[in-house]
């Protein structure tokens, strides 16, 4: 049977400068009994505003700070908070941990879920999964829903008070979309919701590589003065929205992969957008792309200040480079989205080139 095309997003998308202050009139038709699953930053940033929004109206609100990782233990408490509370509404308030702890709580109980994201350092708060933990906090399984959350609002005044390396990860993220989105297009490969890419899903990766070049910069500038203009909007909707439904929509390739193969080194620290963003150089070079392309697409990351050598994210001996490429290439990995199928051997040649473009690009 061909596979169906398909585009799934979240029902409403809402940004802004102090869009919190909209919250209550943005979200009021979900439901008036709120459980807002806070990070401890989340629930500084946001918790007075989101107050504000309810001025006049007898909802019953429950902020609860959640434990840091999205464990099966912390949402079977989270769960009991809901049902024991008889709560209507999730929200998750901070980053990705507090994103997927209200994700599975609300898919579980079968309510509605609104996402805040306090930083915008990976597009996961419009997609339709969580990744889920242990509770002694080792990777349990990734959890993947019927929907996508029913809403997300970004309050863009709090993206440009967090730190400005959350934003620059995000734009690694997002970089990575397009590029993976064309390879599974090229050989029919499956979105991460397992459909057929769509024209509407190629065309919002596009626009996402398109922003990031033109305003990517102008952005980063923008946070470090802690202001709001209109470039940083631009990189916040492409960060959190363009790559979020454009990825969940396009599919994945060689630069997630890489990403999946460097955590198996274990005790990395380098963000998971700053991987991605050398993953894709990696993908171009295995995918010959053209000179130009490749140099408009390190130029960009050296521009942002997003990695081009493997020593930018903590890799420095032979022997790791061969463990990132055997484990990117297990079965089952986004690798084998590309034309040709990727072995480690061919892996580990392609990321050793993009290190010596990237340190030639440096004068190293």
């Amino acid at each position: 049977m061909p596979r169906l095309r398909m585009m799934r997003a979240p029902q409403k998308y809402v940004q802004g400068k102090n869009a919190l202050l909209q919250f209550h009139n943005e979200m009021k038709d979900l439901g008036n009994k709120w459980l807002f699953i806070c990070s401890k930053s989340g629930y500084k940033a946001c918790h007075d505003q989101i107050e504000k929004s309810f001025e006049g109206t007898d909802d019953v609100r429950h902020y609860e700070i959640f434990g840091g990782v999205s464990s099966i233990g912390e949402i079977d408490r989270m769960r009991e908070i809901a049902r024991k509370e008889n709560l209507n509404v999730i929200v998750g308030v901070g980053g990705g941990s507090a994103i997927d702890t209200a994700k599975a709580t609300a898919h579980y109980e079968k309510l509605p879920v609104v996402i805040i994201p306090t930083v915008v350092a990976t597009d996961a708060p419009c997609t339709g999964l969580s990744v889920i933990y242990n509770n002694d906090q080792t990777f349990n399984s990734y959890l993947f829903y019927p929907k996508n959350p029913e809403a997300v609002l970004v309050d863009s005044s709090v993206i440009a008070n967090a730190p400005v390396k959350f934003l620059v990860a995000g734009m690694g993220d997002a970089l990575g979309t397009y590029f993976e989105a064309r390879a599974c297009e090229r050989t029919d490969a499956p979105s991460l919701e397992n459909g057929g890419i769509t024209r509407s899903a190629m065309a919002l990766c596009r626009l996402c590589y398109e922003t990031l070049k033109e305003y990517g910069a102008a952005a980063k500038k923008a946070c470090e003065c802690h202001v709001v203009t209109p470039a940083l909007d631009a990189i916040i909707e492409a960060n959190v929205y363009l790559s979020g439904v454009g990825a969940d929509n396009g599919g994945l390739a060689v630069a997630h992969s890489f990403y999946n193969g460097l955590t198996a080194l274990g005790g990395h620290s380098a963000p998971h957008g700053c991987c991605v963003a050398f993953g894709t150089l990696v993908q171009l070079v295995l995918e010959r792309a053209p000179k130009e392309e490749f140099k408009e697409v390190q130029d960009f990351c050296a521009e942002v200040g997003l990695p081009i050598t493997l020593e930018e994210i903590g890799i420095t001996k032979d022997e790791e480079i061969r463990v990132i490429a055997e484990k990117s290439c297990v079965e089952g990995e986004s690798i084998h989205n590309m034309v040709a199928d990727v072995t480690p051997d061919e892996l580990y040649a392609a990321i050793v080139a993009a290190d010596a473009l990237g340190k030639e690009r440096k004068g190293m």
